[in-house]
């Protein structure tokens, strides 16, 4: 049971039923997720804002969706771990690559490059060396991708947070967390 309301989109006015709203169109549905998050106006504001800027990102959706599995197996979030799977499933992720990037992993040695670069920028706190930079830009990654990769970390752990300190219901499919190895 989720430790905030999960607030209902027949409920809300203004702002945030005009997110509510585009959500809705989005996923056919408002995830619990979300609703969890109204709770605060300008905290889903943020949220839904960082998620349509990433939408139109240099990695695609594929790639973010690969951080994303791997950044919320690293903070057992299982909501989002179940959300992006999924949701990298509609972006065409195969279910052998997703497992994969739970750990970090990848057959695509570019792949395997930016996952490693994120999950280290999630276990280190941000403080990477010039050598795991150098890593990433030695498999052909630019600056604006290392940007934007720190960036999804960051949107990723805000997702985590909210939905394992507020237990919000996983209202996706879910899938097992895996261990490091």
């Amino acid at each position: 049971m989720s430790l905030v309301p999960l607030v209902e989109r027949e409920s809300v006015t203004g702002t945030v039923k005009d997110q509510f709203d585009q959500i809705h169109a989005a996923f056919g549905t408002v995830p619990a997720m979300f609703r969890a998050v109204a709770n605060s106006p300008a905290a889903l504001t943020s949220m839904w804002a960082s998620f349509g800027a990433f939408g139109g990102g240099s990695l695609g959706p594929a790639l973010a969706e690969q951080i994303a599995v791997a950044v919320a197996n690293r903070n057992s979030c299982e909501y989002c771990l179940a959300a992006h799977t999924a949701l990298g499933r509609k972006a065409g992720v195969t279910r052998t690559a997703l497992e994969a990037a739970q750990t970090g992993r990848s057959e695509d040695p570019r792949t395997a490059a930016l996952l490693s670069f994120a999950l280290k920028v999630v276990e280190e706190r941000g403080r990477v060396t010039a050598e795991d930079v150098r890593a990433v830009r030695d498999q052909g990654w630019g600056d604006e991708h290392i940007v934007e990769v720190i960036g999804q970390v960051a949107l990723n752990l805000f997702t985590n947070y909210i939905n394992v300190a507020l237990a919000v219901p996983v209202d996706f499919p879910t899938v097992g967390l895996r261990q490091a190895g």
